[in-house]
């Protein structure tokens, strides 16, 4: 599951960052409201956990244009103001949700995973491809009766793999999605953990790997039985 979190307290948005990534959610963050508005528009993201008060546009301002472009993203509203009349205000401009901080990650965690089942989001939490499925709750990949766990960055790098296996992803392109905020991870991340991914992959017996495309980027392959 894929969230943005649009926060502009960057202690506040990392520490969520990290919450939600430790509960197997790939997280992006911005922080402030223009970014939030085309991140949101164009990201494809499952929910967006939203801050009212952000420079260049407040929440609320997002909020009703994703809504008049008919975005119907579950957005829940992260805000200090907690009175009756700005949860009013928000629940109007189409909020799925509102929380007032301070708040309790739990808490959040919980009401997050409310809005996806009210959406319908949550169809199922295993993704498969092939030979190979993700359990997006356990945080595991198996094949053939074998099962791999995978750790914090390597599970999220699968799971941006599995919901789109045919689609090619540029280095440049796994390091904003999957490390985002990090700023100082190097580049070279990125193959360290897809040589992990192939062990993995290889150690379970799938017929699934990961393919690279020298200049271009990687994308998950299913080899034929001669190729495996």
């Amino acid at each position: 599951m894929k969230l943005l979190i649009a926060e502009d307290e960057i202690d506040l948005a990392e520490a969520l960052a990290a919450f939600l990534e430790r509960n197997k959610y790939t997280v992006d963050v911005v922080n402030d409201g223009e970014e939030a508005y085309y991140s949101a528009s164009g990201g494809d993201y499952d929910a967006v956990i939203l801050d009212i008060m952000m420079p260049k546009r407040d929440g609320i301002q997002v909020l009703k244009q994703l809504r008049a472009e008919g975005n119907t993203t579950p957005i829940m509203m992260l805000t200090a103001k907690g009175e009756k009349t700005d949860r009013i205000t928000g629940f109007d401009a189409g909020a799925d949700d509102y929380l007032p901080k301070p708040f309790d990650t739990d808490e959040l965690l919980s009401r997050l995973r409310a809005i996806l089942r009210r959406k319908g989001e949550i169809k199922s939490n295993v993704l498969t491809f092939g030979d190979l499925t993700l359990d997006c709750d356990a945080g595991t990949v198996a094949s053939h009766g074998k099962t791999e766990r995978l750790r914090g960055k390597e599970f999220q790098l699968m799971e941006l793999f599995m919901h789109s296996p045919r689609m090619l992803f540029s280095a440049d392109r796994i390091m904003e999605r999957v490390w985002s905020w990090e700023s100082d991870a190097e580049i070279n991340v990125v193959w360290v953990h897809i040589s992990n991914l192939r062990k993995k992959l290889k150690g379970i017996g799938s017929n699934v790997t990961i393919k690279a495309s020298r200049g271009l980027g990687y994308m998950l392959e299913e080899l034929h039985d001669q190729e495996a």
